[in-house]
């Protein structure tokens, strides 16, 4: 929380850190990348870290605007740096912010990393590590632009012709985020006429975390019904999550939009490959590819896992229930901005409302259904948890366990093929109950079962 656990001693002491565990590792590069998103004092504090690390010998560029979390991917990338450090909290609420740290490839650091990173910060804190001493204040870094650069890439992966020629008007919210500027820019340099809400700088981002979930785009949705546009788009604080409205007003759910646009990649780029979805993501993937003739991978939750598989160039699409979103070829990041564009060419390229392309897969391949709730972690609750899920039920709520996987949580697969998760949030203080069926009835009875499960 920004003034409370988040202050300017604390960035200097990680980006200290940061600097002590990249400067122990060979690389060809000595230059780190800095970014900021909307939040209350974001430039001051990026200001602050590009100072640390010039302190430490390293060439920094600092993004000259507030910077979608993808687009520092591709900066990452295109200048060759070592990382780079986004100042963002992404899609929580206002008060909070953090420091979110990629590698050299553009991918979230994974927990080797970030694993070291913590150990060196607890020796600078106990004082068994000395900061290096600050030069005075003077500007040390170089500014960067990197909107052109990342708009530029995106030609190369959307198929912008076909948007185009379809000619739809489009409403998009940022919820005050970095995604302003980036993705109504990219549709109207192509001559689409966009309906850009809040598009001015808000810290507290009108009072409410900056998430593209359903309760948040009520206003996109009364615009896109109102002016007759053919999608609502939206992304978060950090513009690495998507939420988008169809033409009918619908909200498209992640699972469903994760699973329509591999659908529509698969047919329409004939790449190889298979498709990566999290533990906690829709089983209608699964169906997709099954489908389709390709292979699954399960992950656990996080992108950086997903992120490998892009890397290794293994799959056509991966993707997280979160609205977590890449492709091949892409950066091994998620990317609201990319996913959105995704969709409008899909609804160009197919001559179809999302809606109507989701009713003709599950035509294909079934209907699912899924959801998810959160208990608070209370004390009594987190000195019961680990004990719970390491249990191994036979049985919950009178359904028979096929299978239990614990990739991460404790997941049940039960013989119908529904199935229950519980796991630990890693950004809050709940244990989040997920769960799906082919009907929204049972899928809400398995919640309330999951849910007497974790606290009997």
């Amino acid at each position: 929380m920004i003034a409370d656990e988040f202050t300017f001693p604390g960035v200097r002491t990680v980006t200290e850190a940061i600097c002590t565990h990249f400067s122990s590792r060979e690389s060809s590069s000595n230059l780190m990348i800095v970014g900021h998103d909307t939040r209350f004092l974001g430039e001051k504090f990026a200001i602050e870290c590009a100072n640390i690390i010039t302190a430490n010998g390293f060439r920094v560029l600092l993004c000259d605007d507030p910077v979608p979390t993808p687009t520092l991917s591709h900066a990452i990338r295109s200048q060759k740096a070592m990382c780079g450090i986004n100042f963002t909290a992404s899609h929580n609420p206002p008060e909070y912010n953090g420091m979110k740290l990629s590698t050299s490839d553009g991918a979230p650091a994974l927990p080797e990393v970030t694993g070291d990173v913590e150990a060196l910060i607890r020796n600078y804190l106990d004082g068994t590590t000395k900061a290096k001493p600050q030069a005075a204040q003077m500007k040390s870094y170089e500014a960067y632009a990197p909107r052109s650069g990342y708009l530029d890439d995106l030609e190369s992966k959307i198929d912008f012709e076909v948007i185009t020629k379809a000619g739809k008007q489009y409403a998009y919210d940022p919820l005050w985020g970095t995604g302003r500027g980036y993705l109504d820019q990219a549709l109207r340099k192509h001559g689409l006429q966009v309906e850009t809400l809040h598009d001015w700088r808000d810290v507290l981002f009108g009072g409410r975390a900056p998430e593209p979930e359903a309760s948040h785009l009520e206003e996109l949705r009364e615009v896109v019904l109102s002016k007759g546009c053919v999608l609502g788009l939206a992304t978060d604080g950090d513009g690495d999550r998507f939420g988008v409205i169809d033409a009918n007003g619908s909200f498209i759910t992640p699972n469903q939009l994760i699973a329509l646009l591999f659908d529509y990649l698969a047919e329409s780029r004939k790449w190889p490959g298979g498709v990566a979805r999290s533990v906690a993501t829709s089983h209608l993937v699964d169906r997709v590819a099954k489908a389709r003739g390709v292979a699954v991978y399960e992950t656990p939750v996080g992108f950086k896992y997903i992120g490998e598989l892009i890397n290794e160039d293994k799959i056509i699409l991966g993707g997280e229930e979160s609205a977590g979103l890449s492709i091949k070829g892409h950066y091994p990041e998620k990317d609201g901005i990319l996913a959105c564009l995704l969709a409008a060419e899909a609804v160009a390229a197919r001559g179809a409302s999302l809606t109507e392309q989701l009713n003709a897969l599950y035509a294909r391949v079934g209907k699912l259904e899924s959801g998810r709730i959160g208990v608070r972690l209370t004390p009594q609750l987190m000195a019961s948890l680990g004990d719970k899920l390491s249990e191994e039920p036979t049985e919950i709520g009178g359904r028979h366990i096929e299978r239990t996987n614990r990739i991460d949580g404790v997941k049940f697969i039960f013989a119908d093929g529904s199935w229950l998760l519980l796991r630990p949030s890693g950004t809050e203080p709940l244990v989040r109950i997920y769960a799906e069926s082919e009907s929204a009835e049972d899928m809400e009875v398995l919640l309330e079962q999951g849910r007497k499960y974790l606290l009997g």
